[in-house]
């Protein structure tokens, strides 16, 4: 095995595995939960979760092709997921109340993300 995972690894390997997690939680909750806004939820949050994975990717390939602010969003998008959808899920699942003042959280954490993605596109360098 090689050395100790970088931080561009760690981003890829993190993105990937929420982006596959998202197919297995939107098949689980459609198959699974009876209840109509249970199931809304929960297909927003795969929703986003989805969307925020591949967004990490996307900066990973900005900051391969000279955007290095694109460094920054990873970190965003991939612990934004965790908040916005990880708390979507909880109360899909019976979870307390209080988790729907969470989740915006994780919203700010995406428009960030975003904007970091912003500045990084307008770092790169024009293909030759």
């Amino acid at each position: 095995m090689a050395g100790p995972m970088n931080r561009f690894q760690f981003y890829a390997a993190f993105a990937a595995l929420l982006g596959g997690l998202s197919v297995a939680a939107a098949a689980l909750g459609r198959h699974h939960l009876t209840d109509a806004h249970a199931r809304e939820l929960f297909e927003i949050a795969t929703h986003y979760q989805f969307m925020h994975a591949m967004a990490a990717i996307a900066s990973l390939t900005f900051w391969r092709w000279g955007g290095t602010r694109a460094q920054h969003a990873p970190p965003f998008f991939l612990g934004s997921t965790l908040i916005f959808s990880g708390s979507l899920y909880a109360l899909a699942l019976g979870g307390p109340p209080w988790l729907g003042y969470v989740t915006p959280v994780g919203g700010i954490g995406f428009w960030i993300g975003w904007g970091v993605l912003v500045c990084a596109g307008l770092q790169l360098k024009k293909p030759d």
